[in-house]
This record gives structure tokens, sequence and C-alpha cells, in this order.
């Protein structure tokens, strides 16, 4: 009797044993539940691959895209902005009659806009985020989210203008003026609203004085003088007038 007794005791503990290895296991609703506690506690890589255990079981498509949004959000607020954009866009492919549509494309601006270079780097994270703002205007004028994309697009013009310029100086500056002119021109003709136009009037008139072109260098500081009167570079400019040379 007591070897029976020892026998079962071992089988039990065995048992026991093999219970405490195995982790443990979560229904897909488990997994994403905890994808949100690991959220709501800064945990955001950890939070993704819950949802990304969502996806591998693949319950419903309604789920799946549910378990997408968020390892999207869990890349944004882990500022993986690039990750973020990769998985906003394949998202936006996959379901493109989504009804959250406008927010979806308003935190895939962001995720661009996030990643934004000083403007005498690359600057295709400030198009990507300026293309992605006005497409949400153009095609979701009644969204919300119409005002905020405003705003952005407002600052990524300016900023855009601002890299055209300094390409602009940069040629102004290594003597190819005529790259310089057209750059100038390009920036006048597609950013009208560019706070500082007068500063873009004084180097392409020098860039026409440059290539002994005076007629063009005369109006384009005559248009300086009466567009913007009292922009510091009207002196600066009358400094470079045949007159007074």
């Amino acid at each position: 009797m007591e070897k029976y007794s020892v026998l079962f005791l071992l089988i039990f503990l065995a048992g026991c044993s093999l219970w405490e290895s195995k982790p443990a296991r979560y229904s897909t609703e488990g997994y994403f539940q905890q994808g949100e506690a690991l959220l709501a506690k800064g945990e955001y890589k950890e939070a993704g691959k819950a949802w990304e255990k969502v996806l591998e079981a693949y319950v419903s498509p309604q789920m799946n895209m549910l378990a997408e949004l968020k390892i999207a959000e869990a890349h944004y607020l882990a500022k993986e902005y690039a990750e973020a954009a990769a998985a906003y866009e394949d998202f936006l492919k996959r379901h493109p009659q989504e009804r959250r549509t406008p927010d979806i494309m308003f935190q895939l601006g962001m995720s661009y806009y996030q990643q934004r270079l000083p403007q005498d780097r690359d600057q295709t994270a400030t198009y990507n985020a300026l293309v992605t703002f006005q497409s949400l205007e153009r095609n979701f004028p009644n969204s919300n989210k119409v005002a905020a994309a405003k705003q952005k697009i407002a600052v990524l013009r300016t900023e855009m203008a601002d890299h055209e310029f300094y390409v602009g100086k940069f040629y102004f500056k290594t003597k190819k003026y005529s790259s310089a002119i057209s750059r100038f021109e390009q920036l006048l003709q597609s950013y009208p609203e560019y706070p500082d136009q007068g500063k873009i009037y004084f180097y392409l008139g020098r860039a026409f004085f440059k290539v002994d072109n005076t007629k063009k260098g005369v109006e384009t500081f005559n248009t300086l003088s009466k567009k913007y009167p009292n922009s510091p570079y009207v002196a600066k400019a009358s400094k470079y007038l045949p007159d007074n040379n």
C-alpha cells in the first residue's frame, strides 16, 4: 500500500511541476485586453506583441482591424514614427472604405510630421506629411480633423518654402545664378503666403544682376520696395541698384 501511495505522490508532484512550467494562455480577447493594459502602463512594444498574437489568431476581420490600428498606435506612442507610418499606410490600403479613414489619415500625417528634418536636410517626411494632410482636407472636408490638418499644412508649407529658399541661396553662393533664379521664381509662385517674401525678391534681384540682366534686377527690386516697403531688404537692395554703384 505504501508503494502505491509513494507512486501516486510522485505522479501528482510531476503533474504539478508540468502545470507550473506552462506559460499562461490567453484567448484572443485576452491578448487584446493584455495589449490595452500594457499600453496604459507605457509598455508599447510589449503591447504591440500582444496585438500581433491577435492577428495571428485571426478570429474575425473586425478584431484584426482593431489590432492593426492598435499596433500602429503602439509604434507611434513608442516614437517609432517610421513604423507607425508604414502600419497606417498598410491599413488604409487594406481597408479603403473604413469609416475611420479621416482619423487614420490624420495619424498617418502626424507619423510623417514627427520625422521632419531641418531645412538643410532631406524633406521627404515633410513633403509626405503635407500631401497627407492636404489629401485629408480635400477628400474629407467635413471631418473634425480638418481644422488641425490645416494648421499643420500652414507649418509644413512654410518649412517647404524655407527649404526651397535654402537651396536657392546655396545656388547663389556657389555662383550658379541661373539655377538660383529658377528656384527663387518657383518659390514666389508656389508659396505666395510665405511670410518673408522680401528676402526672396532681394536674392532674386541680385541673381539677375549677376547674370547681367539689369532690367530684371531693377524690376525685381522695385517690386520689393512697392510690395514690402517695411522690409529690411529694401535698404539692402538699394545698394545694388546701378545709380548707387
